[in-house]
């Protein structure tokens, strides 16, 4: 590829995310992605000229439309056959109903049991297939002539099958006016006449509504593509506004963390402050509740006696220290006279105790 066939910035952009946002719906790509792969956009461009919005091959996508068009097309045979079906089953079931509950004509009879008779012959035959491509025994050894048998007669037959498409009608009527009146429940009030014309229009009016429904799926998928895109965006943007944050934090912390300690520090200090002077205050008010004039009065005449009491001791201290530095003044011999006057009053003890102990034992 040539450089030149790339994606400038402003050039083919627009065109480029709309194909990535309707037909390559995975490739959910922000314009600076696509700007940084010029080679992939350009191959994103050459890829949406070969497939449809669902992503599909064009060719592949021809060939998937054709065979849906078959399908419907076999669907809607199996369909009108179905219904046709499901309503003679109807017609069979409301005539047994009737029977229990009214006394039905004999035409109404007539009608209604060869209808059941020629479709139970029907689908009876149905059952066994053809003949020649049955390598089984047939169900019960019966044959296709054995059911032809139980026919109902040819004349019977041709008049049931002219008044069948006016009873198929009448039921469909009613069908078609249960569906209008559930679409739509004030067509219940509606004339008969009125009610035809409005089925008449129901397909149209359903056909527009199915319409209104597609394309309000389709703007609701365009708006969660939209919203995907802006949510991976603002994610982005927001990853981006995170870091930058983280960044300005961890700039900013050692400025202002020393200054925030100071202030911190400086705030405990008076908090402190406060509490100790609000303590003080408790204390005082404690004393002056407890002491009064007449208890501090009292109490400065104990305190006076009590120093008395102090002196006249330390006195007395004074004059036995005096006396005791005399006697140390004597020294050693001192401590010899001590000792023998400690011994001589010890011995006396002894000899008065001993004296006692022996007037004790002459009494």
């Amino acid at each position: 590829m040539a450089s030149g066939d790339f994606c400038s910035p402003g050039e083919g952009m627009e065109m480029l995310q709309q194909v990535c946002s309707k037909q390559l719906p995975p490739c959910n790509l922000s314009e600076e992605d696509l700007l940084q792969n010029p080679h992939f956009s350009q191959l994103l461009l050459s890829l949406s000229q070969h497939v449809d919005e669902s992503g599909l091959s064009l060719t592949l996508a021809k060939e998937q439309a054709q065979a849906w068009k078959e399908v419907r097309l076999h669907k809607t045979t199996w369909l009108r056959s179905e219904i046709l079906h499901r309503v003679i089953q109807e017609l069979l079931v409301d005539y047994y109903v009737k029977t229990q509950d009214t006394d039905l004509t004999s035409e109404d009879r007539k009608f209604h049991e060869t209808l059941e008779q020629r479709l139970l012959v029907t689908e009876l035959t149905r059952l066994l297939g053809p003949s020649q491509e049955r390598e089984v025994p047939p169900l019960l050894g019966l044959e296709k002539a054995d059911l032809l048998e139980l026919m109902p007669p040819s004349e019977d037959f041709v008049w049931m099958r002219a008044r069948l498409p006016l009873e198929v009608e009448e039921q469909l009527k009613k069908k078609c006016f249960t569906v209008l009146c559930y679409h739509n429940p004030s067509s219940d009030l509606d004339s008969e006449t009125l009610k035809a014309a409005k089925v008449w229009n129901l397909a149209e009016v359903l056909a527009g509504e199915k319409q209104q429904c597609q394309a309000a799926k389709s703007q609701q998928k365009e708006q969660m593509v939209l919203l995907e895109k802006k949510s991976a965006t603002y994610s982005q943007v927001l990853l981006r506004c995170l870091a930058l944050l983280q960044r300005l934090l961890q700039e900013h912390r050692l400025k202002t963390q020393s200054e925030l300690d100071r202030i911190n520090a400086q705030y405990l200090e008076i908090k402190c402050s406060a509490m100790i002077l609000k303590l003080r205050m408790e204390e005082l008010k404690i004393l002056s509740d407890t002491y009064t004039a007449e208890k501090v009065e009292v109490h400065r005449l104990i305190r006076d006696r009590l120093e008395g009491a102090i002196r006249l001791q330390e006195q007395d201290m004074e004059k036995s220290r005096q006396v005791l530095n005399t006697y140390e003044v004597l020294g050693e011999e001192f401590d010899k006279l001590v000792k023998e006057y400690t011994q001589l009053k010890q011995a006396t003890e002894n000899k008065r105790w001993t004296l006692q102990e022996f007037n004790k034992a002459c009494r």
